[in-house]
């Protein structure tokens, strides 16, 4: 999860890094810059790196309602995601027929890491970097998955710009204030090769399930959610092409007999999850 502090630093560091930009954006970077608090709205760096000690419990409490732990949920994501890059003939896959995996890949938000074995699994051969600014949650991701195709960092300055064939987030939105929001999305575009694609998975504020467990994570329950339709535009707004929007995890486990139907609705925005898929034009601004 991200706060207010993790856009602000990012901000900070791509506002200087992207000098040459043209004038609107860094007009609304610097307004950004200006006009950025800490929200009662989202949880601070400092309050994150408290949560991160406990982050697998609250997570795991909040989801044993449904029936299945954290990693359920990641393999599912990280399946549809690759899954769809496919269907799409990703540029950011060197190899589409095949599903060559992306040869650099950036965890947006990553916390712990606990997606890190999993994005591995699934694009094989990538380098992977996960950033987050919770030292604390950096630094065990660090102790206990870093290897040479494993890069974790809490300071913005190291990431490179325009490097990412693919950037992955998944929960960290509904923790950024909804007047920060689109210079978030900036911030992931420039990071993005031209023809680079962004997956976007968010909590789906229209399923009741959704909200019902945010309400019993401390680290959700103040959060403000974000609508596909809401998410899209600002990924418009911010230069990307949507190219669709899928629904995922209707079902708990107790009626998995019902799953595959997920097939046949998850366009429709139903699930406890979306993600939409965005794509950094070639011919970038």
């Amino acid at each position: 999860m991200l706060a207010v502090e993790l856009v602000r630093r990012v901000v900070g560091t791509q506002a200087t890094r992207r000098a040459s930009s043209a004038a609107n954006e860094r007009v609304g970077i610097l307004t950004f810059l200006e006009t950025t608090s800490m929200s009662t709205t989202a949880i601070t760096e400092a309050q994150f790196d408290v949560y991160s000690t406990e982050y697998e419990a609250a997570l795991g409490e909040g989801l044993r309602y449904s029936g299945e732990g954290p990693e359920y949920f990641a393999q599912k994501r990280i399946e549809w995601t690759a899954k769809l890059l496919q269907q799409l003939g990703d540029q950011s896959m060197s190899d589409p027929q095949r599903g060559t995996p992306p040869a650099n890949l950036l965890d947006f938000g990553c916390g712990i890491g606990i997606a890190a074995p999993e994005l591995h699994r699934v694009f094989p051969g990538t380098t992977l970097w996960g950033y987050d600014p919770s030292t604390v949650a950096i630094k065990r991701a660090v102790r206990e998955l870093a290897d040479e195709q494993t890069r974790f960092t809490a300071d913005p300055s190291q990431l490179p710009s325009e490097n990412f064939d693919l950037v992955y987030t998944n929960g960290v939105f509904h923790h950024i204030p909804p007047s920060e929001r689109q210079a978030a999305f900036q911030l992931i575009w420039q990071s993005l090769k031209p023809g680079g694609r962004f997956a976007f998975w968010e909590n789906n504020p229209w399923n009741p399930g959704t909200r019902w467990v945010m309400s019993r994570v401390p680290f959700d329950r103040d959060a403000v959610t974000i609508s596909p339709p809401e998410s899209r535009r600002l990924l418009r707004g911010s230069g990307f092409k949507i190219e669709r929007t899928d629904a995922w995890f209707l079902f708990p486990r107790s009626l998995a007999w019902l799953r595959p139907l997920e097939r046949l609705v998850h366009r429709l925005p139903l699930g406890g999850q979306y993600l939409v898929m965005a794509r950094k034009p070639e011919a970038s601004a």
